[in-house]
């Protein structure tokens, strides 16, 4: 998938998506294909809900697909982020927008300094963790890539 999301108009303000993920499987006839928008946010206070329901819709419009999920990653705190967006009235809301979010500075970096996830090793520096252990945190990450280089 492209990051860059096409233009109708030259002009227009332009978008370009983190990471857009696009699943098919093998057998498509019984699974259509999966979109994930992922997103990641270093400072929440710069988040945007509206944002990104726009990019789903555009995406969900350009493939012609209703299955789209929307995931944020916030490399802090989420710190109040808006989770849901509706749109309606008086009687009835038309758009129920949410999405998936995992903040990483929330998560307890107790809980995952020995996972032997690459992913989840290089993100023990984002994570929760008492400033006097910052050495011992990024020194665990480093050990975690070097240890992926020499499986």
């Amino acid at each position: 998938m492209r990051q860059e999301q096409l233009q109708k108009r030259l002009g227009e303000r332009f978008r370009e998506l983190d990471v857009p993920l696009l699943v098919e499987w093998p057998d498509n006839r019984r699974r259509e294909a999966l979109l994930f928008v992922l997103e990641e946010e270093s400072d929440a206070r710069r988040f945007s809900i509206h944002r990104l329901a726009h990019y789903c819709l555009d995406l969900a419009e350009l493939l012609n697909t209703t299955r789209v999920v929307p995931v944020v990653i916030f490399l802090r705190r989420a710190n109040n982020a808006a989770q849901r967006l509706r749109l309606g009235g008086d009687r009835h809301t038309y758009l129920d927008f949410h999405y998936l979010s995992c903040a990483l500075g929330e998560l307890p970096y107790e809980d995952y300094r020995h996972s032997d996830n690459l992913v989840v090793q290089l993100n023990l520096p984002n994570m929760d963790y008492p400033p006097q252990h910052k050495v011992a945190v990024y020194a665990q990450a480093v050990r975690g890539l070097y240890s992926s280089n020499t499986t």
